[in-house]
């Protein structure tokens, strides 16, 4: 059986640095905001080349805090990809502002910068992007309409670590970056982990606050803020990988490169382009008849996954929250894409026996 993902191939090159990594933690008695958070802090900042990095309890979180930051006024509105996981809309809801979904763009699935003018209202404060499977938004245009139309821009980085636009690394663009560290990402914990980056101190000063149930000081609490602290122990194993993301980028691109060398023209492949540096942390292509193809591949062991089966604007749990129905270009991807094998487990002949039984497909 060829796996869509097996963690514990992922990591077991790193098991003896993580168990040395918790000994140490485990040893030194300090479990909260140490100098595992610290260190990781400061490495990932220096990794993207920012000035601040605050580390979070998931990338939800990271993106809640981010909002809560700017203090926005309830109800304001948040323009929003369409075509996302929920959490970047999830986000918007918990921090009392509007979501305003804006379609993606067919060949890159990232939101489409010609369709956010239309979209922005007198109550539109933030725009949030999403760079979805490892791929870069076009980020020129959209950080133009953002300054000409004053507002803040927040980058959902999620899938995206190491992937670049223009040779400018994504979390660098906006005024603030939020990261997942979920275990499937290219740079997983082995738990849930996230962190917020940005170049302004007084924004890194409050969400510090935020993160840390509005406090500076123990027991004295300045705002309301919540317990969303990155853990001691996931930031030793994160340090420990992130000298290592960019083999693993390196290790996944090589593997896309056999899909779009040998895969047959019948299926729409995710679009490449000089300007992006795709880290495909999901390799994604597409097919009208994308429910039979992944029967089929399971039939013949080799396991696949879909993201997204259900689009946000028809989760129910947008229901009254997002009004409008008629996302056609989301709705099209959603129904038709594949998420096939592509990890830092995978070998290349693992990825060749999926291109034949695709192909024979």
């Amino acid at each position: 059986m060829i796996e869509y993902e097996n963690l514990a191939k992922v990591n077991k090159i790193f098991f003896e640095k993580f168990e040395k990594s918790f000994r140490d933690t485990l040893a030194g008695g300090w479990y909260i905001l140490g100098n595992n958070v610290k260190k990781f802090e400061f490495e990932f900042a220096n990794y993207l080349g920012m000035n601040h990095c605050i580390g979070v309890a998931s990338g939800l979180d990271a993106l809640i805090l981010s909002l809560k930051a700017f203090n926005f006024e309830e109800g304001s509105e948040v323009i929003v990809p369409s075509n996302t996981y929920i959490a970047t809309i999830l986000a918007v809801m918990h921090c009392n502002l509007h979501p305003v979904l804006v379609e993606p763009d067919i060949k890159t699935y990232n939101v489409d910068p010609n369709r956010i003018e239309e979209k922005i209202s007198a109550r539109t404060k933030a725009i949030m992007i999403v760079h979805l499977y490892g791929k870069s938004c076009e980020m020129d245009p959209i950080v133009e309409i953002a300054k000409k139309n004053n507002l803040k821009l927040i980058e959902d980085c999620a899938q995206s670590h190491g992937a670049k636009y223009k040779n400018k690394l994504t979390g660098t663009f906006g005024d603030f970056a939020a990261f997942s560290f979920y275990p499937t990402k290219n740079l997983g914990a082995l738990g849930d982990a996230g962190a917020v980056l940005t170049n302004n101190p007084e924004s890194t000063a409050a969400i510090r606050r935020l993160r840390n149930y509005g406090s500076d000081v123990k027991y004295y609490n300045e705002v309301v803020g919540l317990n969303s602290r990155l853990d001691e122990v996931q930031a030793g194993f994160l340090s420990i990988k992130l000298k290592m993301l960019d083999a693993i980028n390196s290790h996944k691109r090589k593997l896309a490169q056999l899909y779009f060398n040998n895969l047959k023209n019948d299926f729409i492949l995710p679009n490449v382009h000089p300007d992006y540096f795709d880290v495909f942390h999901i390799f994604n292509v597409r097919h009208p008849k994308r429910d039979k193809l992944r029967e089929y591949l399971l039939k013949n062991d080799i396991k696949t996954e879909i993201h997204y089966p259900i689009p946000p604007h028809h989760q129910k749990a947008m229901q009254g929250i997002i009004i409008e129905k008629h996302f056609p270009v989301s709705e099209e991807i959603h129904a038709t894409t594949l998420s096939l094998p592509c990890s830092f487990c995978h070998t290349e002949d693992e990825i060749i026996k999926v291109i034949e039984m695709m192909n024979i497909f």
